[in-house]
């Protein structure tokens, strides 16, 4: 019999600034890292005017990781170290493999309401893959399946599978998956899990119950963060949930609907040592690579 994961945490993302100056909100990331693993951070860069985001993220180092960028709204122009370059537009996501190392630069624009909707994820690369080949995943909208709910939401198969369709992100070591789940009012969604996998959810829009645990529960506050297992209330726009053991979560919806990224992985179960875009295994590897970044030497690939 399947055990529903129960909620273990809940974070509010904070108003940050990052790049040259873009105003965004993270729901989590730059902190402790086992909680996540194997992810390391979630950026929601959701602006509704040119001078939130317009600055972007110019030329910048990284090394360890896999940035993962959805846009929503508006566009991303982007350019790297391996003489690529592009444009990513709604809908559309790009899966960057720093690998060994690359140098790039992501500069978003606006759609004509001026509107720049998206977000980034981070996540780890194990000790043995830190140093491949940088690689990329560019995957456009009309590539992304769409598998209909009976109650009349969708699913957005980003990477992974579900109800049988294969989202077009392949042969990422974490075995992540990452979903974009639509519900209406008045509905559920089950979905089940490794139990070993990390699963967390990020609410953009609407409310919905992630606890199907119906008994009165407690908290403790401290700061911006509750911690918990029997949640009832309704999680909204900016909440992260993230999920206990179990071998499946429950989200049912009342009122209104909600939309949500559901995020799940292999953790590592490795040292982190982290400074900026660089995520290595030990303090000696960063010292490496900064001092490669400073010689010239930081860049791998051909």
């Amino acid at each position: 019999m399947a055990t529903t994961r129960n909620i273990l945490k809940v974070l509010r993302s904070k108003p940050t600034l990052e790049g040259a100056g873009v105003h965004l909100k993270r729901a989590f990331g730059f902190g402790t890292t086992e909680l996540f693993d194997p992810f390391l951070l979630l950026d929601d860069f959701r602006g509704d005017s040119p001078d939130m985001y317009q600055k972007g993220f110019p030329w910048h180092p990284h090394r360890g990781i896999e940035t993962i960028t959805y846009v929503l709204k508006g566009t991303v122009a982007h350019g790297d170290s391996m003489g690529n370059s592009g444009v990513i537009g709604p809908g559309d996501v790009q899966w960057m493999t720093a690998g060994s190392g690359i140098i790039h630069q992501e500069m978003p624009s606006g759609d004509p309401d001026g509107k720049m909707y998206g977000f980034q994820l981070w996540a780890n690369l194990p000790g043995k893959s830190k140093m491949i080949d940088p690689n990329y995943q560019g995957v456009v909208d009309a590539e992304i399946p769409r598998v209909n709910l009976d109650n009349g939401g969708e699913v957005r198969v980003i990477c992974g599978y579900y109800n049988g369709r294969r989202g077009p992100i392949k042969n990422v070591t974490i075995q992540p998956e990452y979903l974009d789940v639509s519900l209406p009012p008045h509905s559920s969604f089950t979905r089940e899990f490794p139990a070993a996998h990390t699963v967390f959810a990020y609410v953009f829009a609407g409310s919905g119950l992630f606890c199907e645990d119906p008994d009165p529960f407690t908290y403790d506050v401290k700061g911006a963060n509750y911690f918990d297992t029997q949640r009832r209330e309704q999680l909204d726009n900016f909440s992260l949930i993230v999920f206990g053991p179990g071998d499946q979560i429950k989200v049912t919806t009342v009122e209104n609907g909600v939309r949500f990224l559901l995020i799940s992985g292999m953790p590592i179960h490795e040292p982190v040592a982290w400074y900026g875009p660089i995520v290595m295994n030990t303090e000696a590897e960063l010292q490496v690579a900064f001092e490669e970044l400073e010689k010239g030497t930081f860049i791998k690939h051909k």
